[in-house]
């Protein structure tokens, strides 16, 4: 059995992006008006993998905004989102489909109670009891399509790549009992990854790619601004300026993991909920849970650590 796209549904969808998004500029300005400050370069990545229909991959240190593309690309293009997300051990049955084996069940019986048992075993192979999971969910959205975000996929293990090169190559997979199912509108396909290790070649020459880093203090102020909007200039601009600093710090061995855009997001909403208008050691010291998930940084971002850091990052850059 194979399902196939209906006609003409790619090429429309890819005009419609075509026409609305028609070049890299207009990709970041979409991208921000839903909230995601890309630069450049990811700029360019995005419109080369909506134009040419290609998978991007990115890389990049935990809390630099992977993710959050995806869902900011879901918004800008008004499609669904679709999340698989990897992890040690994860099956192909996780990631495509699984057989209603309850349902298949209960036919098999109502077949052989009504003397059709030799029907029976032929169609419980069917749609109808198929149960999607992303990967299929994804490649059967109807127009305009679905975003589908493989997260982590450096969790998932050698044998996983494997599997879904097909999906990445063609935007199909292969069910057995079914034959070839493919997409009736390709899917947007992000990739993400920590590098907790290297990702396979085949994998990567199937996807466009991009490595993520953190954003300068002054996108991270905008990204901070534009999030959480009762947070004053002068605030926001401390926590930027700051955040660089404890990246440095790492940088210099200083602490084991830094706080991510996210983190520094949820501090200002953490600062505005107990007032804070300006930052002071003793209130970096006792909000650092907020940035950190580590007990040796929480240690190590002591009162006098934060006056240090606060003093170095008095110059925010413009």
């Amino acid at each position: 059995m194979r399902i196939d796209p209906q006609e003409g549904a790619d090429e429309s969808c890819d005009a419609a992006i075509g026409a609305t998004f028609p070049t890299i500029d207009s990709v970041a300005d979409g991208l921000r008006s839903v909230g995601y400050h890309a630069t450049r370069r990811l700029a360019t990545a995005v419109f080369l993998a909506l134009r040419m229909n290609r998978p991007l991959l990115l890389e990049g240190e935990p809390g630099v905004g992977k993710t959050e593309l995806a869902k900011a690309l879901a918004k800008m293009l008004r499609r669904s989102l679709v999340r698989l997300q990897c992890h040690d051990g994860i099956e192909q049955r996780q990631a495509v489909y699984e057989w209603n084996y309850a349902a298949q069940l209960l036919h098999i019986r109502a077949a052989e109670a009504a003397g059709e048992g030799g029907e029976s075993e032929s169609a419980v192979y069917d749609t109808r009891y198929l149960l999607r999971c992303p990967l299929l969910q994804a490649l059967l959205t109807p127009a305009p399509g679905a975003i589908l975000l493989i997260d982590e996929i450096d969790r998932a293990d050698e044998p996983f790549e494997a599997f879904v090169l097909e999906y990445l190559g063609e935007y199909q997979v292969t069910i057995p009992e079914l034959g070839t199912i493919r997409a009736e509108v390709s899917p947007i396909t992000i990739l993400t990854g920590n590098r907790t290790r290297d990702l396979g070649e085949a994998v990567k020459r199937r996807c466009l790619y991009q490595w993520l880093d953190h954003p300068d203090a002054q996108r991270e102020l905008s990204i901070i601004l534009e999030q959480v909007p009762n947070t004053s200039q002068a605030l926001g601009e401390q926590i930027a300026a700051f955040a660089r600093r404890l990246r440095e710090g790492a940088a210099d061995g200083d602490f084991h993991r830094v706080p991510g855009v996210a983190e520094t997001v949820e501090w200002a909403r953490a600062l505005n909920v107990l007032g804070i208008s300006e930052l002071d050691p003793d209130i970096v010291a006792e909000t650092a849970g907020v940035l950190f998930k580590d007990p040796d940084d929480l240690d190590a971002l002591t009162p006098e650590r934060a006056a240090g850091l606060l003093r170095a990052s008095t110059a925010f850059e413009q």
